[in-house]
């Protein structure tokens, strides 16, 4: 073990377990989760390097993984190397310019999401009875409001917090003063207004991979190298 260990922490979201990028050639999901769930207990053990997860993420995660058939083994690593954690949201301070601003960007976003519905309304009118060739029972019609949920989603949520699990991640790494592990855009966008570290949870492997061998633990697992990585 490390004469000095870092004793760092981080909060991770599903995304970290879930993103292909985690993954190495012919892996499936549940060899790059154990794979990833490997190097949290060695650095928990070695280095003293703690991962969290508030308990709303995990569930997601674990609904995530059961659809995809992931053993109890795994399970049972995952809930005994990743500390859940409920967020402390009445002692978390967070400052009201923070809230201001959610505020007004959902404010705009609703605006252009009415713009949005507003052109589909009138498409929807040009195209009314318009049968499509490749389709018995799809009309035009039915293929732009197919068309109209994903624009409207895009123009809502893309980006921005759209979960109390967003949150929940945030706060709690916020008390913990712990780095946050994400591929969500709206969570990283959002992190630097909380004033705390965040990594790609592509680069995560990578960082535990780089963390482990500096302390002269194990050699590289050729995870690649650790990119924008905050110590």
């Amino acid at each position: 073990m490390a004469d000095f260990p870092l004793k760092q922490r981080f909060v991770l979201d599903t995304s970290t377990f879930v993103t292909e990028d985690i993954r190495r050639d012919e892996e499936d999901v549940e060899d790059a989760v154990n794979r990833l769930l490997d190097s949290v207990a060695q650095a928990k053990l070695e280095l003293g390097i703690s991962c969290y997860m508030p308990p709303s993420i995990h569930d997601e995660l674990v609904g995530m993984l059961e659809n995809r058939d992931v053993s109890e083994a795994t399970f049972a690593k995952l809930n005994t190397w990743v500390i859940r954690k409920h967020p402390a949201r009445y002692e978390v301070m967070i400052p009201a310019e923070i809230v201001y601003q959610f505020v007004d960007e959902m404010s705009d976003r609703v605006n252009r999401g009415l713009r949005v519905s507003e052109e589909a309304v009138r498409d929807a009118r040009e195209l009314e009875g318009t049968q499509l060739e490749d389709h018995e029972h799809k009309t035009d019609v039915d293929q732009a409001i197919s068309k109209l949920r994903e624009k409207y989603r895009r123009t809502l949520r893309q980006g921005v917090l759209d979960s109390r699990e967003d949150f929940d991640l945030l706060i709690l790494a916020r008390e913990l003063e712990a780095g946050v592990v994400t591929e969500d855009r709206g969570i990283i966008n959002t992190a630097g207004d909380f004033g705390l570290r965040y990594m790609r949870g592509r680069e995560f492997p990578a960082l535990l991979d780089e963390y482990l061998h500096a302390a002269g633990v194990r050699e590289r697992t050729g995870s690649g190298p650790v990119v924008g990585a905050d110590d």
